[in-house]
C-alpha cells in the first residue's frame, strides 16, 4: 500500500474545495500537511486533519506575495525541517467574454495561478534540491488544455502551467524532483453557480483528490497531465505529428497550405521529451530532402 509517512507537504488554496480534499488524503496517507489559505478556513482543515489522528498545521498566505510565501515555507521547515511535496492548488476566476474583459481581471487570474505557482515553486526548489527528492504538483485546467468561452485569462494560466511543469521537470530529473499537472474537474466555491446540482453532486473534489496520490508518491511519474472529475481519470499529451517538407522556395508558403493534410497527419506522432525534438525531426528532414 502507499503511504507518505515522513513526508511533508504544503497544499495551497486548502481552506476549502479542492485544497482541502487534497490536504486530508494526504494526511490519510501519512503526510504531515501545511494547510494554506488566505483565511480561516485553513485553521479548520488543520483542525480537521488532526481531530482525524494526521500531523497538521495552518499558514495563511497569499501565493503572489513572496515573503507570505517564504513564511508558510520556514513554518513547514522550523516545525518539520523539510518540505517534500508542493501541490500548487490556489487559484480565482474572473471570467468574462475576452471582448468585455479587463486587463485588470486578466492579470489578476494569471498573478495568481502562474506567478503564485512560480513564487511557490521557487521558495521549495533548492530544499528540493538539497535533500534530492520532491514532488511539485501544478493545477491545470481543461480550460487550458482545450479553451473555454469566457476563461481567456484562466485558460492562458493554465496552460502556462503545463509549460512550466514541462521545464522543471526537465532540470529537477538528475535531483530527483518529478513535477506534474493535475486538472481537475470539480464543483467548488470558483464554480459556484455555474453547474446544476445533479452535476455537483458527481463532481465533488474528493473524487479529484485520489489522483494527486499518485502524483507525489516514490514512484511518481513526471512530467504527466492528469485530468480527473467524478471519479474518472485521464490523461492528456502534447504531441508532435511526423509532419511534412516544403523547403524555402518562393513557393513555401503554398507548399505549406497545400501539404496542411499531411502537416496535421497524426499517425506516428510522439510525446517529446523536450523542445529539442522539434528542431531534431526538423533538421533531418531538410536533411533527408537535401540529400535526395
Amino acid at each position: 500500500m502507499t503511504d507518505l509517512n515522513g513526508r511533508v507537504a504544503i497544499v495551497t488554496g486548502a481552506g476549502g474545495g479542492l485544497g482541502r480534499a487534497h490536504a486530508l488524503l494526504l494526511a490519510r496517507y501519512g503526510a504531515k500537511v501545511i494547510v494554506n489559505d488566505l483565511g480561516t478556513g485553513a485553521e479548520q482543515v488543520a483542525s480537521e486533519i488532526a481531530a482525524a489522528g494526521g500531523a497538521a498545521i495552518a499558514a495563511q498566505g497569499s501565493v503572489t506575495d513572496e515573503a507570505q510565501v517564504a513564511a508558510v515555507v520556514e513554518a513547514a521547515m522550523s516545525r518539520w525541517g523539510t518540505v517534500d511535496i508542493l501541490v500548487n492548488n490556489a487559484g480565482i476566476l474572473r471570467d468574462a467574454s475576452f471582448a468585455k474583459m479587463t486587463i485588470e481581471d486578466f492579470r489578476a487570474v494569471v498573478d495568481v495561478h502562474l506567478i503564485g505557482a512560480v513564487i511557490c515553486t521557487k521558495a521549495v526548489w533548492n530544499i528540493m534540491k538539497a535533500q534530492n527528492y520532491g514532488r511539485v504538483v501544478m493545477t491545470t485546467s481543461s480550460s487550458g488544455l482545450f479553451g473555454n468561452f469566457g476563461q481567456a485569462n484562466y485558460g492562458a494560466a493554465k496552460m502556462a502551467l503545463v509549460g512550466l511543469m514541462q521545464t522543471l521537470a526537465i532540470e529537477g530529473a538528475k535531483n530527483n524532483i518529478r513535477v506534474n499537472c493535475l486538472a481537475p474537474t470539480a464543483a467548488t466555491a470558483m464554480t459556484d453557480g455555474l453547474l446544476p446540482e445533479p452535476m455537483k453532486a458527481l463532481l465533488v473534489p474528493e473524487r479529484v483528490s485520489p489522483g494527486l496520490l499518485k502524483l507525489v508518491e516514490d514512484d511518481a511519474p513526471t512530467r504527466a497531465i492528469l485530468c480527473a472529475g467524478a471519479g474518472h481519470f485521464e490523461r492528456a499529451y502534447v504531441t508532435l505529428t511526423q509532419g511534412a517538407f516544403v523547403g524555402s522556395g518562393e513557393d513555401a508558403a503554398e507548399g505549406v497550405v497545400a501539404n496542411w493534410e499531411a502537416i496535421g497527419d497524426r499517425a506516428d506522432e510522439i510525446v517529446p521529451e523536450s523542445g529539442a525534438a522539434q528542431i531534431t525531426r526538423e533538421l533531418t528532414s531538410a536533411s533527408q530532402s537535401a540529400q535526395a
